[in-house]
């Protein structure tokens, strides 16, 4: 049982990728141009253009929520991602409370650790980074053929 999951591991993790990058991706949009109910708080409405912290945040989740969905630049795309949510946290929800479950921060700290996982296991499989490489020739930095990691 352990070599066939062992043998999935890098679609089940390019799919988890995937779906991250989708519902960060997502995130960023409904904040910057008001599509799929807007920006929380705003009852349909936008980020006012150049708002600190609100509107960096979330350009910041357009564009490296975009590069994890499509798996180029992910690893670096992650660190930047995992960098804004922690800074969301500690910055916005914990002054609320110092538990994530009281102060609203669920969500800022799941896509922390989300991605702060993706910057150490890569892309996975169906990566525009994998595709690019084989193209040239050459394995993506940091993925160099090795076996998948068993626990």
């Amino acid at each position: 049982m352990s070599a066939r999951l062992n043998a999935a591991q890098p679609y089940a993790l390019g799919l988890f990728r995937i779906v991250i990058g989708l519902l960060f991706t997502v995130h960023g949009a409904a904040s910057l141009f008001g599509v799929l109910g807007g920006a929380a708080g705003t009852h349909g409405g936008t980020i006012a253009a150049g708002s600190w912290p609100g509107w960096y945040a979330a350009l910041i989740q357009l564009v490296a929520g975009a590069l994890v969905l499509l798996g180029l630049g992910t690893r670096g795309a992650a660190l930047l991602a995992s960098g804004s949510m922690a800074f969301a946290y500690f910055d916005v929800h914990q002054q609320a409370a110092l538990w994530p479950i009281q102060n609203g921060g669920e969500l800022s700290v799941l896509f922390c650790w989300t991605f702060f996982l993706l910057i150490f296991t890569g892309s996975g499989a169906f990566a525009l980074d994998r595709l690019l490489a084989s193209r040239l020739g050459a394995s993506p930095e940091g993925e160099r053929a090795r076996g998948p990691i068993a626990a």
